[in-house]
């Protein structure tokens, strides 16, 4: 996990990445970064600050940074942020100017502003504030604010050439997409990065209705508390959990609804609506931006990683409903394998354990992201975009493909009982159907809450960016996880789009969380890293490809919870975000199967009930069954490129 004041210097440009020369007419004869770079930017820029109204009155903080060079017109660049735009004062630079030093050499008007209720900015803060598709009059939402900014600044800010552009990574990356919603005329490239799209099914603090522990508790620590008026200061503070063990501090935190009574004491008010509605109610379906990503004007470069374990979802969910609903003439996709922002820094060419081979991020801040908004914005070289920019792991390069999905990707279904040796399962087991009939084909294991399986093999006290390619050796070793492993493989097997979990399940209990994760198990005689200061071995290493947990109480509806009948066979079903991947000849395909992923995910009690008002008592040990006969082939269904 990425901490809340990495996301906001991230957002912001304050954290300085490295910079590289970019080819062609704006190359640099060399790269800034550091001291260089924001000598260089106090020496062509000059800074503004600004209160900007919008059309109910209220004034909202804005920094804008123009080039000295007035020989020529710039486009704007807009990020809108809730982490402020600091530092403050019109004598004050930051140390980096997003999106990239290419972009500062190139020549950009860039406009920073801390959103409605934050930091320096008048009026209330609503997170993830709703749209309003209807507004009338004084009206507001954040697409009109966005509006309303760029209106004032077309009017306002000279040397301009008339065109905006609209970035931002994470929370900045919801208020892209809200820009591009309704957007102004003068609005001609936008691009949402990990986008939040909303907070229940997918994107950050809950997937599929399970609550990401470490993620939310120590994220609305540093930024849920409430701001009476605007500041220059604001809540930047840690938590200070007086233990580096994630585990045994959520662990003994006990029932989630311990959390404010023992912590938080009632300050952080957004932590207690998020308690007051652990249902997909219509506090969270106001909260889906999704719904209102349709008939987009600018063109959009929205931007992802492959182990984002925040806001993966978002920017799949964000290019899907953009292509899905009246398109705009240039809708594209990145998907790179990267952690939270990782294409904004850094080299990215491993995490973990686990080597890329290449320097993704400088390619993508090189090859892709700059000259997307040199030819929307100023008209430079033409715009060769595929549909999808999409890097393939295992293989370790980037493929270009005009949808995505790619058209070429069959579906295909890996059901448990082949991966653990039939290459079908026999009519006639036993010799006998009857026999069959009465002893139906299942794994079963205990899952108590009080000992649950951890989420990674190391200790730490937040979500560890690395778990998303972590290996599970350790998991697969313990009696509550259940190990499904394929064959060799003799040649390439390559995965590509979402993956469909269908289980057939039972417990002893009234609900129970469902956590499945594909695995590629490298071969025996894998060779170490080298160098290797962790003392990795890779040989048997099992790469988590994609992993997601599901709670069975929502399995018919997030809206309306359901218990389980005891003992009763029941179908969960449900899809795990893309990924693309290729297991290499050698390798094998291995699904796991479990009930806890602690802390990252918290814990269900097993027995229904409203878990964030749940008592210590409602945590019950149980014991739940996976099918895998021929009448419930539980399965996992993938789309395969051969």
């Amino acid at each position: 996990m990425l901490r809340w004041l990495m996301l906001a210097a991230f957002a912001l440009g304050t954290f300085a990445p490295p910079v590289f020369a970019q080819p062609g007419p704006v190359a640099a004869s060399k790269p800034l970064a550091g001291a260089e770079l924001k000598d260089y930017i106090r020496a062509h820029y000059t800074k503004y600050e600004y209160q900007i109204p919008m059309r109910d009155g209220v004034k909202l903080f804005t920094a804008v940074y123009v080039p000295k060079d007035d020989a020529h017109t710039y486009p704007m660049m807009l990020t809108r942020t809730p982490y402020s735009v600091a530092p403050y004062g019109a004598d004050k630079y930051p140390d980096a100017l997003r999106p990239s030093a290419q972009f500062v050499k190139s020549g950009y008007i860039f406009v920073y502003q801390d959103v409605r209720g934050r930091w320096m900015s008048e009026g209330e803060f609503v997170n993830v504030r709703p749209h309003n598709p209807a507004k009338k009059g004084k009206e507001i939402d954040e697409s009109s604010d966005t509006y309303d900014t760029v209106e004032w600044l077309i009017k306002n800010v000279k040397g301009h050439n008339g065109k905006v552009g609209i970035t931002g990574i994470s929370y900045p990356g919801f208020y892209t997409v809200c820009g591009m919603i309704d957007a102004h005329p003068a609005v001609k490239a936008v691009s949402p990065q990990a986008p939040v799209s909303e907070w229940f099914i997918g994107d950050d603090f809950h997937h599929n209705g399970c609550l990401f522990l470490p993620h939310c508790f120590n994220f609305m620590y540093g930024f849920g508390k409430n701001r009476p008026e605007p500041t220059k200061k604001g809540s930047r503070d840690r938590f200070e959990h007086d233990t580096p063990d994630g585990y045994k501090f959520f662990l003994e935190m006990g029932p989630i609804k311990n959390a404010d009574a023992k912590y938080y004491k009632g300050e952080i008010a957004f932590w207690k609506e998020v308690m007051e509605h652990g249902t997909y109610d219509d506090f969270w379906k106001a909260r889906n931006i999704r719904q209102h990503v349709k008939n987009i004007k600018p063109a959009v470069l929205t931007v992802g990683g492959w182990f984002d374990a925040e806001n993966l979802f978002g920017a799949l969910e964000v290019y899907k409903h953009a292509e899905a609903n009246a398109p705009p003439q240039y809708n594209h996709l990145v998907m790179g394998p990267w952690v939270h922002g990782g294409w904004s820094r850094g080299e990215g060419d491993h995490l973990g354990d686990v080597n890329f081979n290449a320097k993704t991020s400088e390619f993508y801040r090189e090859t892709i992201e700059f000259p997307f908004f040199e030819y929307h914005l100023k008209g430079v070289s033409e715009s060769k975009h595929p549909k999808a920019w999409v890097f393939e792991t295992g293989t370790n390069l980037w493929r270009k493909f005009d949808s995505w999905p790619p058209k070429t990707a069959e579906r295909d279904s890996f059901n448990l009982y082949a991966l653990n040796g039939l290459k079908q399962f026999p009519k006639n087991y036993k010799g006998d159907e009857a026999w069959f009939a009465n002893h139906p084909l299942f794994d079963e294991f205990v899952s108590d809450p009080a000992k649950p399986v951890p989420f990674i093999n190391k200790t730490d006290i937040g979500m560890v960016k690395e778990y998303m390619t972590a290996d599970q050796r350790f998991a697969s070793a313990r009696p509550d996880v259940l190990v499904y492993q394929g064959e060799v493989l003799k040649s390439d097997l390559t995965i590509a789009g979402p993956i469909e979990v269908e289980l057939y399940v039972s417990t002893t209990g009234t609900d129970a969380d469902w956590v499945v994760k594909v695995i590629d198990v490298y071969p025996d005689d894998s060779a170490d890293p080298d160098p290797n200061p962790t003392g990795v071995k890779m040989g048997g290493y099992q790469q988590l490809i994609r992993g997601e947990p599901f709670r069975g109480k929502f399995r018919n509806s997030f809206s309306k919870p359901e218990p389980f009948k005891p003992g009763e066979v029941t179908k969960v079903k449900f899809t795990m975000p893309d990924v693309f991947h290729t297991l290499r000849p050698g390798h094998r395909l291995m699904v796991q199967v479990q009930s806890t992923w602690f802390p990252l995910v918290d814990r269900n009690p097993q027995t229904f009930c409203d878990i964030y008002k749940a008592d210590a008592s409602d945590f019950k040990k149980q014991t739940h069954k996976v099918y895998r006969d021929a009448e419930h082939p539980s399965r996992i269904t993938v789309g395969v490129i051969k």
